[in-house]
């Protein structure tokens, strides 16, 4: 463990002393003392503190008080709070302003030591992930989107440019490519950041109702309106309003909508007086806009307005190389949530999941690598790990020539893969328990090789085995 800095408060010498003997035993921590909580206070100013231990009752300065300074100074810095006067009002006061720990005097040496390790190791945890994603972001990733291909940085340098006006943006893109991704982090490389964010599912809400939503009413405006109600565009007043498959609205809500982005006026249904909205619109649809103006099913005049800045965002088949990047990402993200250990990915599934077509992009994706974290517990994703339509889908023939290396030593491993488990089979009478033992692989593992093949166990059950 790097060394790392411990500040321990309390107007009790003694205390202090126990304290201090009983944590040098975390090791490389510098372990810094004081009686005089003011001047406590002041030292919290200084920074690469990573631990506060105080004393709740004491002369000066209380330790909620220098709670409230040490969430001031490190709104991060973990506080293990001490007190011989235990009351709930205090315990949950404390908790309330960010204490993380609370421990009762007098109090068992080795309770305080492992409170106070588990803190220090979160908080380095927390300044390694920190540092990481740092990292991550200034090579690879843009915000939340991750991505190094050509095809991707375009897309970030478009979003780079926009974020820094204040024009209306429309976002196209198949489904699952990450159309709200695109959204938030123009909302939050803007001047609007510290706005709302309100994202609208435009095929989410019911028609008769979208009105209402869009302009909020006033009381009485209709069976239903007990009290009066904003609206989306108000809510978003200073902040940006995304609205997810625009195609979705009526040409009447289009026209409506067309009126207040030209104005930046509404008026709530039902009311009498407009009145003036600050609201960026970000738009995003799945559909063909172009097409769809055609044939007049969306309003060119509205296509016109809220395409001052488009941007497009490639199908993921039209950038592989950024699969074994974002499948990384999405693994490392779902096993600390799940709270597993760090999971790696074989190259064999790293192949598999580069040549299959993802029809459903980053978001099919990002779900197959939950489901495989979720469904298993490996510490490598291997091939035999991933969702059979996906090992079926990458083994399809694409662009690349079947006929080259890979084409080749697919086929030998499908002949071996094939001649293996029939004689596994045949030696085991058609037991898959056995047989996946003696191969020293899962059972569901064999099952799924076997349906893969087009094996039946049942075939080589007390009868003559088929001809291979």
């Amino acid at each position: 463990m790097p060394s790392m800095r411990v500040l321990i408060v309390d107007d009790e010498p003694d205390m202090l002393e126990v304290c201090r003997d009983t944590l040098s035993a975390l090791g490389r921590v510098e372990l810094v003392t004081e009686v005089d909580s003011r001047r406590a206070a002041d030292m919290l100013a200084e920074s690469g503190w990573d631990l506060l231990i105080t004393d709740i009752r004491m002369a000066g300065l209380s330790g909620v008080e220098l709670l409230e300074k040490a969430r001031h100074e490190d709104a991060e810095l973990p506080v293990l709070m001490m007190t011989a006067y235990p009351t709930v009002e205090t315990a949950v006061e404390s908790m309330k302003l960010g204490a993380a720990d609370y421990i009762t005097k007098p109090f068992i040496p080795e309770d305080l030591l492992a409170t106070a390790r588990r803190l220090l190791e979160s908080r380095r945890l927390d300044q390694e992930n920190r540092l990481l994603k740092h990292h991550l972001e200034r090579r690879y990733a843009f915000g939340e989107m991750v991505g190094r291909s050509a095809a991707m940085a375009a897309v970030f340098e478009t979003i780079e440019r926009v974020a820094e006006t204040d024009v209306d943006v429309l976002i196209l893109g198949e489904t699952g490519t990450g159309k709200e991704l695109v959204a938030r982090t123009l909302h939050e490389r803007s001047s609007r950041e510290g706005g709302h964010f309100v994202p609208v599912d435009c095929g989410a809400i019911p028609e008769d109702l979208l009105e209402s939503e869009f302009f909020g009413h006033e009381r009485g405006a209709f069976t239903g309106a007990a009290s009066k109600r904003l609206g989306l565009l108000e809510f978003a007043s200073g902040g940006t309003l995304f609205l997810d498959e625009v195609d979705h609205l009526s040409l009447k809500l289009q026209a409506k909508l067309l009126r207040a982005l030209q104005e930046r006026r509404i008026r709530r249904v039902g009311g009498v007086r407009e009145f003036d909205v600050n609201t960026r619109v970000v738009a995003a649809s799945s559909a063909e806009l172009g097409r769809l103006v055609r044939e007049e099913r969306f309003r060119s005049d509205l296509y016109y307005r809220i395409n001052v800045a488009p941007v497009e965002l490639p199908p993921l088949r039209r950038h592989p190389d950024d699969v074994p990047l974002l499948a990384d990402h999405f693994v490392a993200r779902y096993a600390r949530e799940m709270g597993r250990d760090p999971v790696g990915i074989e190259d064999d599934a790293l192949e598999v999941l580069t040549a299959y077509p993802w029809p459903g992009n980053v978001r099919e994706l990002q779900n197959v690598i939950k489901r495989v974290l979720a469904m298993a517990r490996p510490d490598v994703i291997r091939v035999e790990d991933l969702p059979d339509e996906v090992i079926a889908g990458a083994g399809m023939p694409s662009d690349r020539d079947r006929r080259g290396y890979f084409g080749l030593r697919d086929q030998y491993i499908n002949a071996f893969e094939r001649d293996y488990l029939v004689q596994q089979l045949r030696q085991h009478e058609g037991d898959v328990t056995s047989a996946a033992a003696d191969a020293q692989l899962p059972r569901g593992t064999l099952y799924r090789l076997l349906k893969k093949q087009g094996l039946d166990p049942a075939d080589f059950r007390d009868s003559e085995p088929p001809a291979v």
